[in-house]
């Protein structure tokens, strides 16, 4: 009778093991929650200028990753703007200052990371000029950490950084 208990507490936890690694395996990465930034886990490349929110609200649902973002504004206050992009790959458009950003979403083969691509343009001294930004978003330390990596254009040439946010 023992081994029989045995064997069905072994077969109980090998059967949920196999069941929430396939969960994991084909699930996609889920982001919804609210985030705080963690400055000695991010990587702003040694600049001085940072350019990311000191917290998010993100929802992810129906195809949609909704994003409140909440930055320092000039006058000491705070700043926010709500993104939503579409998880199909379509374009998504969201205002941005005076531009329209529009942004398509593309999911890692193992769906665990997620790209947005962005293109933004600019008239500034009666010429158009056009800006593509990209970031990259992929969960650690157990889903206790948002990462995300950016890649934009700078004064020197490609900018690279990386805010790390802390799950609330």
């Amino acid at each position: 009778m023992k081994n029989n208990g045995i064997f069905s507490v072994r077969k109980l936890i090998c059967l949920s093991a196999f069941f929430l690694s396939t969960a994991f395996l084909f699930g996609q990465a889920n982001f919804s929650g609210n985030w705080a930034l963690n400055d000695s886990k991010s990587d702003f490349g040694g600049s001085q200028f940072r350019f990311a929110a000191t917290s998010l609200s993100v929802q992810q649902a129906a195809g949609v990753l909704t994003v409140e973002s909440t930055m320092p504004g000039r006058d000491g206050g705070e700043m926010k703007s709500t993104s939503k992009y579409k998880l199909d790959g379509s374009v998504s458009e969201n205002p941005m200052f005076n531009s329209t950003r529009k942004s398509t979403v593309a999911w890692s083969a193992d769906k665990s990371t997620l790209t947005i691509t962005s293109t933004m343009t600019f008239n500034r001294d009666g010429q158009s000029r056009e800006m593509k930004t990209t970031e990259t978003w992929k969960l650690a330390e157990g889903g206790k950490v948002l990462k995300i990596e950016s890649v934009r254009p700078g004064r020197d040439g490609e900018m690279k950084t990386t805010a790390a946010y802390d799950k609330k």
